[in-house]
């Protein structure tokens, strides 16, 4: 039997650069594990494939929460990614880091290294930005940045209207300040999705010291006394096992659902939660499931005078043989952008000294959402949905029973706070601002939800509980600190408080949510874990 000097556990946007980077010392075996298969699915490469993939079994999890007390009892839906490059193989692939000030915050956690100067390194060093190098972008990495093929005339026209209700015109949302309407730039290549799969994990697989094995889900760390030794997993049926060399590491790059669930699994969390689902406890580390944070947002939808939409594309049959004729042929077409052009970073009240809104514009409306997937209108839409990008609310991750391949309980706990809802109705009337400016009038036909009928604080607040949604973007479900008192999984050298041998890599170890999308933020935080453990095993763990 090999035994490891590495085992990243889940190929996703931290466990595919953290094999790749891990796997750059000459003399190190690196293993890793992805309980999905290959990442050769159609629907994966052409940018405009992601909805084909919301609601695939074979590529995605498909969790959901707990009922939600207050959004009427209803179950938020939780894609997520079960596939060489994990989420980054399924999302809308928007590259935004965040405001600066959400890595000095981390700091003042006490999160010693995890400051902005400090991070963006580590940003610049994974990015091939086509619009080239500066003092905040860079090129040479191995994730490619790009402006997005095509354009909209909608798009074009929300972000004049934005302008025109008194926000700045911003061409950089990763630039010198986040704040203004502008267009996003993507994780693609060539036209095609920039996975971390593709981006990192594909040219590391050419590295005889580095085995990928798909189809392998694990169960469980293996311990002996306060020290990692291995893993547990089941592939084709059958439960095996791999152990780690003698200074050995276990990286668990599984998500903040995933990562929170196997230490559960493995014993280590709350003590009372493991002893009451049956599970032996090793360790008795409270903050493990604690501290979940997600986004979250609505969708304010209208529909468009002109046929200049996706949603004709998705609703006739011969134009969708066309698309997909063009892109196959060309990679041109509707298929080769997102459908998310355009965006606005805004402040929702005068209060606030920083971006708390994101609102992402689609060019398209959707009628129903079922389990297998999004309908769109039968005529032209286009949606304009805020987001909160800092919310009071936090939720758990805790295990429905001892079966280590059960799915997690998800509680996000949504709206529970009144600065959530209060923030909230306010974006929604930001969107309706900007909505009524005269820029977008030849394309503004009517308001088609929530409609007019929402018109007061408490009515929008109403139709929120009815309708709003995570914005799928969930962290700190492991959360680095100092103290483990505190609610603190792992240190600032994302090591698991109590337990050697083991590291959290992933937006679990984010102690609080980025101002913004969180796949390039977990994309740096591998760059930067991988460091760290190249320094420790050059000058010992405690170096």
């Amino acid at each position: 039997m090999t035994n490891y000097d590495y085992i990243v556990v889940g190929a996703g946007s931290g466990g595919a650069v953290m094999a790749a980077r891990l796997s750059e010392i000459p003399d190190a075996r690196v293993l890793l594990l992805e309980a999905g298969p290959e990442d050769t699915a159609f629907w994966i490469t052409p940018p405009m494939g992601y909805p084909m993939l919301f609601t695939d079994p074979k590529v995605n999890w498909m969790f959901e929460t707990e009922p939600e007390a207050e959004l009427n009892d209803r179950r938020m839906y939780q894609p997520r990614g079960k596939v060489l490059g994990g989420s980054s193989a399924i999302n809308g692939m928007l590259y935004i880091r965040g405001h600066p000030e959400d890595y000095d915050g981390w700091r003042q956690l006490g999160n010693t290294g995890w400051g902005w100067d400090d991070v963006l390194p580590y940003f610049r060093k994974a990015e091939d930005n086509a619009r080239g190098t500066d003092d905040l972008h860079g090129t040479g990495g191995p994730l490619h940045v790009s402006d997005q093929a095509g354009g909209s005339e909608v798009a074009d026209a929300i972000v004049a209207a934005a302008c025109e209700a008194g926000l700045p015109r911003n061409p950089d949302f990763n630039g010198p300040t986040q704040d203004g309407a502008g267009y996003f730039q993507t994780t693609t290549k060539d036209r095609r999705r920039h996975s971390t799969a593709r981006a990192y994990l594909k040219p590391a697989r050419t590295r005889a010291n580095l085995t990928v094995v798909t189809g392998a889900q694990t169960t469980r760390v293996l311990t002996e006394g306060r020290r990692a030794v291995g893993v547990e997993y089941r592939r084709r049926g059958l439960i095996e096992t791999v152990r780690l060399s003698e200074r050995g590491e276990v990286v668990l790059s599984a998500g903040s659902f995933g990562s929170p669930q196997i230490l559960l699994q493995s014993g280590i969390g709350p003590a009372d939660h493991l002893n009451d689902r049956g599970v032996p406890v090793v360790h008795d580390l409270r903050g493990v499931g604690e501290n979940l944070r997600d986004h979250f947002y609505c969708s304010l939808m209208f529909r468009c005078r002109k046929p200049v939409t996706i949603n004709e594309l998705a609703n006739s049959r011969l134009r969708q043989l066309i698309a997909g004729a063009q892109y196959v042929l060309f990679k041109q077409g509707p298929l080769a952008s997102n459908g998310i052009f355009a965006g606005v970073f805004a402040r929702s009240s005068p209060d606030k000294h920083r971006p708390d809104i994101q609102i992402n514009t689609n060019m398209w409306s959707v009628a129903a959402r079922t389990s297998a997937g999004m309908k769109a209108h039968p005529f032209p839409g286009f949606t304009m949905s805020p987001v909160h990008l800092d919310p009071r609310s936090t939720g758990t991750i805790r295990l429905k029973s001892n079966d280590p391949t059960a799915a997690p309980e998800i509680r996000m706990n949504f709206f529970r706070d009144p600065v959530d809802r209060d923030t909230m109705v306010r974006a929604v009337r930001l969107v309706r601002r900007i909505a009524s400016q005269p820029a977008l009038s030849a394309y503004m036909d009517h308001e088609i939800a929530p409609g007019a009928e929402h018109a007061t604080d408490d009515e929008i607040e109403t139709w929120l509980r009815g309708a709003a949604i995570a914005n799928l973007h969930p962290v700190g479900t492991c959360q680095m600190g100092p103290d483990p008192a505190s609610g603190a999984v792992v240190d600032p050298r994302l090591r698991v408080h109590g337990i050697g041998g083991l590291r959290v890599v992933d937006g679990a170890v984010m102690p609080r949510l980025p101002h913004g999308n969180t796949n390039a933020p977990i994309i740096m935080v591998a760059e930067k874990a991988a460091d760290m453990m190249k320094q420790d095993r050059k000058e010992g763990p405690h170096g």
